[in-house]
């Protein structure tokens, strides 16, 4: 059989099969506490997650970290179970218990037989209300935090992602430090401390408990409101404040031109790439068409950027583009790593790509080809009940509509070719973009200066004593 007969006999793609979000339902507690309830039939492993909508972003710039450290600590032990007690009382019940934090939130989730949901959601009440921050393990996780960082530094490319945000935003922004803190706030995190950001997120008007699971014959409600309905309460005169959603952080660009920073890594054999410039937030109105235009640039195997770099020029393995949003304006990035000899021909093409989803419409075929993708894969991000709470949480921290999953394949449907060339119109600017790169600078800045991207820094580092330069091969 020829190469033609194979292909002519392959099926082609089909519609996409129908597909409803589960159905949940909302109840707000007299405290103000939110409980989002989903049923999800025979999946007996419930997951529940409490958020609450304060996250690195609201923390002082001189204690960067506390929030991310303060969610680590609270698993270090609780007034009840100290150390290891409260995994073991976890174990007990074959329930997870986990905490996190982000940008945007802290969350406390655990994960259980639907049977014992009641005495685990007790657990995780313990472990979100009553941590101890103990001494010892509040300077362990400090050192282990300050020995990442000698990492982030040894290794390219989390080192470009740290240079990048730095470089994109202002100073007033706490997107432009990391999230976890850095070398002169991360030693000031005593546990008292991460008492004080503790005692910011008992705040039950701006949480939620979302759960979901095979819920058939339990009053989630009451088991909520009977373990958490009253959290909070000592943590100080909340009640009395008007409950309002966290202001969104302050974002400012840094960057008003084209500029070109370049980490200089004597003898590296690829340089890591980062381009773009402050991005946007969850709550844009034209968020489904910039998610469509976002696919065909960079998001799909077969985008734009893939398909000229990766296809057709072969310098690199691989390279994306996107936009982070959280409840502030998020960074554009474009992301790639490639052979030091391709690093300027990489920029530029990749300029170009900027320039041409802006200038040029799209083709049916590519529009066709993201929203297929993109209203294919929706359902199978929702195939366990973790993912199908983490979703709705998401509904809570961006304050977004209750049927805004269930809109979600119709709005895509719905995307043109004329909305995604303004949605890149509007939130791609080739002219104010930051260049960011780690690599070997004495091999391309003849290269770099002449081709003239942008106002070019050279910045030579030395790697910290005890780390180890990580150099990744694609």
């Amino acid at each position: 059989m020829t190469l033609e007969q194979i292909l002519s006999s392959r099926p082609s793609p089909g519609k996409p099969r129908t597909y409803d979000f589960p159905h949940f339902e909302r109840t707000v507690l007299p405290s103000g506490l939110q409980v989002i309830a989903v049923d999800v039939p025979n999946r007996p492993l419930v997951s529940a997650n409490l958020i609450v909508r304060h996250g690195a972003a609201e923390e002082p710039p001189d204690l960067a970290g506390a929030t991310i450290l303060t969610a680590r600590a609270m698993s270090e032990g609780t007034q009840r179970f100290p150390g290891v007690e409260l995994i073991e009382a976890a174990e007990r019940l074959g329930a997870t218990l986990h905490v996190d934090a982000s940008w945007d939130v802290v969350t406390v989730s655990v994960e259980v037989a639907a049977s014992r949901l009641g005495a685990a959601l007790e657990l995780l009440a313990e472990q979100f209300e009553h941590p101890t921050f103990p001494d010892s393990d509040v300077a362990r996780l400090r050192e282990e935090r300050l020995n990442d960082l000698l990492q982030v530094k040894a290794d390219p490319r989390r080192r470009v992602d740290q240079a990048f945000n730095r470089t994109i935003y202002t100073a007033a922004s706490p997107y432009g430090r990391p999230a976890g803190g850095d070398e002169e706030s991360v030693p000031r995190l005593t546990p008292d401390v991460l008492r004080g950001i503790h005692r910011s997120v008992l705040d039950p008007r701006q949480a939620a408990v979302v759960i979901g699971g095979d819920l058939a014959g339990l009053r989630v409600p009451e088991i909520v409101e009977a373990v958490l309905g009253s959290f909070g309460e000592d943590a100080g005169a909340k009640a009395a404040l008007p409950a309002a959603l966290p202001k969104a952080p302050r974002s400012d660009s840094a960057v008003d031109h084209p500029i070109v920073r370049f980490y200089h890594r004597p003898g590296s054999v690829q340089t890591e790439l980062r381009i773009g410039h402050v991005g946007l937030a969850r709550r844009v109105p034209d968020f489904h068409s910039v998610q469509v235009m976002a696919a065909i640039l960079g998001g799909l195997f077969n985008s734009r950027l893939q398909m000229n770099l990766r296809e057709e020029k072969g310098y690199t393995y691989g390279i994306g583009a996107g936009f982070d949003m959280r409840r502030g304006a998020g960074p554009f990035s474009v992301r790639t790593a490639v052979q030091t000899a391709a690093t300027v021909p990489a920029i530029s093409e990749s300029l170009a790509e900027l320039r041409r989803i802006r200038e040029t419409a799209v083709t049916a075929a590519e529009l066709a080809a993201a929203r297929d993708y993109l209203v294919g894969v929706f359902p199978l991000r929702f195939e366990t009940p973790g993912a199908v709470v983490g979703a709705l949480g998401g509904l809570f921290v961006h304050d977004l509509p209750d049927d805004e999953l269930t809109r979600y394949r119709s709005e895509i449907e719905a995307v043109t070719i004329e909305s995604i060339q303004k949605a890149a119109q509007d939130h791609i600017h080739p002219d104010r973009l930051a260049i960011v790169a780690v690599g070997d600078a004495d091999a391309v800045a003849a290269e770099l200066t002449a081709a003239g991207f942008g106002d070019l820094e050279i910045i030579t580092e030395e790697l910290p004593a005890g780390a180890e330069e990580v150099e990744e091969a694609e």
